[in-house]
């Protein structure tokens, strides 16, 4: 194994870290939002996406507030609810309120426009927006929710988004398998990563070893190349994995 700064190459994977204190960060007030990517206002050309991820943000919405209606085009979003709750509504008649634990997702396809807000007048709702990027464009707009049990994703990783809706997941327009887990004590996950993909993780909470690499509360690794990804040492950790095209 080799350290340089935040890369650490392993046989035939590499690894890349993306501290959470080095990434974009925003403050409306009324939301708190720390990007992976550039995003808005930020803007980093070292960090435009990777692969066909291209936006993870980390969003903290106040009571009674959120995002009105506005839209997108050719992007595969989804919202990941870690805490309280996010209201959605869309041009496509669609309307739905999701809880922690929850994943909404919209493929916006030829167009589309939508609402987020968190419906509580007293908590805050806290979520990983992402954004992927469709293999075909202009495709007819989609949108469906999905829930997560503890049990779906603790100690395992949980499919709930891929490219052929396999397992029960909701099917998107991108190439990418995208998959949450939860990991404490000496629960261990070993994931695959063949030849030709790319692969990114990003830490919503707690922290996590991915072989060998540390990563706390908002870090993201990214990882090229390939070979036996394992996750351990799981201290209240919640993360999210991809699986990617390269």
């Amino acid at each position: 194994m080799t350290l340089h700064q935040n890369i650490t190459t392993q046989d035939a994977l590499i690894f890349t870290k993306r501290p959470a204190n080095e990434r974009g960060k925003a403050d409306f007030g009324w939301l708190k939002s720390a990007h992976s990517f550039s995003f808005g206002q930020y803007y980093d050309p070292a960090h435009l996406g990777f692969g066909n991820l291209i936006v993870i943000n980390d969003d903290l919405v106040a009571g009674g507030k959120g995002f009105g209606q506005h839209p997108h085009k050719n992007a595969e979003i989804f919202s990941y609810v870690l805490g309280g709750e996010l209201e959605h509504k869309d041009s496509m008649g669609n309307g739905s309120v999701v809880s922690a634990g929850g994943v909404q997702y919209m493929s916006a396809g030829s167009g589309v426009t939508h609402s987020e807000f968190n419906p509580s007048q007293t908590d805050e709702t806290r979520f990983l927006q992402v954004w992927l990027l469709p293999e075909v464009e202009n495709t007819k707009p989609a949108y469906d929710t999905i829930d997560l049990t503890p049990t779906d994703k603790g100690g395992k990783l949980k499919l709930f988004l891929s490219k052929d809706g396999r397992y029960g997941s909701m099917k998107t327009q991108a190439d990418a398998s995208v998959y949450a887990a939860t990991l404490k004590g000496d629960q261990v996950i070993e994931q695959e990563l063949s030849a030709g993909r790319k692969a990114w993780v990003q830490v919503a909470d707690g922290s996590v070893r991915v072989n060998g690499v540390a990563l706390n509360k908002g870090d993201g690794l990214a990882i090229d190349g390939s070979g036996t990804l394992t996750f351990d040492q799981g201290q209240g950790a919640e993360f999210l994995f991809f699986n990617l095209a390269p």
